[in-house]
C-alpha cells in the first residue's frame, strides 16, 4: 500500500508542472507585447529618409520561394525607398527559375543574386554566406543608421502589413535589431505532434521581456524574421561574424546584446507566417540540426529537456494506461486532470495565437518523438555524422 500511496503521489508531479506551465505562459507570452498593424492612415515611418532592403537567402526552396517572393511584393508601402533581394545559395533544385519567375526581370527594386561557391579553406554554414553577400551589395548613399536590413527565411509568409509595421516599430523604439516570433503553421501529421510543444518551451526558454531588457543578458531572435539596423548589423560584423555558428540567429542576438545594442523581440503572429517543415524527415533533419546547439552544447539541458517533455505530455497518458491496466483506481483522478490540463495548453495557444488544436490527443507522441531527435542531435552535432541540412554537410 505504500509503494502504490508513494507512486499515486508521483502521477501528480505532471499535473504540477503543467498546471506550472500554464501559469507561466499566460503570465509570459499571452501578455508579451506584439506587433500590430498600423492604423490604415498612419504614416508608416517618420520623414527622416531611410531606405530598406529585405533579403532572403534560398537553398533548395522550390517549394516555398515563390510563394515568399510574392508575399513580399505584396506588401503594403512602407513608406520608404525599400528593394528586395533574393541571393540562391546554389541550389540544386529549381529554386533559382522559381525565384526569377515570381520576381522577373533585374531592376534596382528587386534583385536575384547568385551566392557562388564559399571561399576555399573558410567555415560558412547555413544561409551566413548568402545573406552576408546580400547585405554587403552597393547600397544607395545615405546615414547606415537610416538604413534597415530585413533578413527573411524562405519559408516565411508575410501579410500584407507587416513591413511597414516593422519598420515603423523599430523606428519609433530606436531598435538596433527586431525580430518577429512567427504564427506557426503546421500541414504534416509530424509537424502537428512537434511543432505546438516547441513552441511552448522556446517561449518559456527564452522570455521575451528578459530579451528586452537592456540590463538582462539573456537574448533571443527569431531567424525567420530578423530586421537589422544597418550601422548595428555591420557593428557586430554581420553574418561574416557568425559564419560558422548554425544557430546563427541566437549567435547575431547575442552580439547585439552584448555590444550594447538595442534588441527588440516581439510576437509577430499577426502579421508573420511559418511553415518550417512539410514532411517527417525534413521535421528530423531540422531539429537534429538545432536542438543541441540551441541548448548551447549542454548535455544536461539537451537531456533535461527530452526528461521534461515525456514527463508533461507523455506520462499523463502513461498513466492512464497504467491504471486501466492494472486496476490502480488512485491513478485515475491525476491521470484525467493531466490530459485535460494537456488540451488546457493547446485551447490557451488557440485563444492567444489561433493555433488549431488538431491532434492534441497525440502529445505522448510528439514528446516521444522529440525524445528521440534529442539524442540524435547530440551524436550528429558531436560527431558530425549526419549533421546536414538539406543534404549540405554541416560538419
Amino acid at each position: 500500500m505504500q509503494v502504490q500511496g508513494a507512486v499515486s503521489l508521483l502521477a501528480w508531479l505532471p499535473v504540477a508542472g503543467l498546471a506550472l506551465m500554464l501559469l507561466k505562459l499566460e503570465l509570459e507570452l499571452g501578455r508579451a507585447p506584439r506587433l500590430q498593424p498600423l492604423a490604415p492612415c498612419a504614416e508608416p515611418v517618420s520623414p527622416v529618409p531611410l531606405h530598406l532592403r529585405v533579403v532572403i537567402p534560398a537553398y533548395n526552396e522550390a517549394d516555398n520561394i515563390a510563394d515568399c517572393i510574392s508575399a513580399a511584393l505584396a506588401s503594403r508601402d512602407p513608406g520608404v525607398p525599400w528593394q528586395l533581394v533574393v541571393i540562391d545559395d546554389a541550389s540544386s533544385d529549381t529554386t533559382h527559375a522559381l525565384a526569377r519567375e515570381a520576381l522577373g526581370p533585374d531592376t534596382p527594386e528587386r534583385l536575384l543574386l547568385q551566392a557562388g561557391p564559399r571561399p576555399v579553406g573558410e567555415r560558412w554554414c547555413g544561409k551566413n554566406w548568402a545573406a552576408g553577400l546580400a547585405a554587403a551589395a552597393p547600397w544607395p548613399a545615405g546615414d547606415p543608421a537610416q538604413q534597415w536590413l530585413l533578413f527573411l527565411d524562405a519559408d516565411v509568409r508575410l501579410r500584407p502589413e507587416a513591413l511597414a509595421a516593422a519598420l515603423a516599430d523599430a523606428t519609433a523604439h530606436g531598435s538596433d535589431l527586431l525580430s518577429l516570433a512567427p504564427r506557426l503553421q503546421c500541414s504534416c501529421l509530424a509537424e502537428w505532434l512537434v511543432q505546438p510543444i516547441v513552441a511552448t518551451l522556446l517561449g518559456l526558454g527564452f522570455p521575451m521581456e528578459r530579451s528586452n531588457d537592456p540590463a538582462d543578458p539573456t537574448a533571443f531572435a527569431a531567424g525567420p524574421f530578423m530586421l537589422f539596423r544597418r550601422s548595428a548589423y555591420a557593428a557586430v560584423g554581420g553574418h561574416a561574424a557568425v559564419a560558422g555558428e548554425v544557430v546563427e540567429d541566437l549567435a547575431l542576438a547575442r552580439l547585439i546584446k552584448a555590444s550594447g545594442l538595442q534588441l527588440r523581440y516581439l510576437l509577430g503572429v499577426d502579421l508573420v507566417d511559418l511553415q518550417m517543415y512539410r514532411s517527417l524527415s525534413a521535421l528530423w533533419e531540422g531539429w537534429t540540426k538545432n536542438w543541441f546547439l540551441g541548448l548551447d552544447r549542454d548535455w544536461i539541458k539537451a537531456l533535461g529537456s527530452a526528461g521534461v517533455v515525456l514527463l508533461l505530455f507523455a506520462a499523463p497518458w502513461g498513466v492512464l494506461l497504467a491504471a486501466l491496466g492494472l486496476h490502480q483506481p488512485l491513478w485515475l483522478p491525476p491521470a484525467l486532470v493531466g490530459i485535460s490540463l494537456l488540451l488546457a495548453l493547446r485551447l490557451w495557444s488557440w485563444w492567444r495565437f489561433g493555433t488549431p488544436i488538431r491532434y492534441w490527443w497525440l502529445s505522448w507522441l510528439g514528446a516521444l518523438l522529440i525524445a528521440a531527435i534529442v539524442p540524435a542531435s547530440i551524436w550528429k552535432t558531436s560527431t558530425g555524422q549526419g549533421w546536414t541540412w538539406r543534404g549540405r554537410q554541416l560538419a
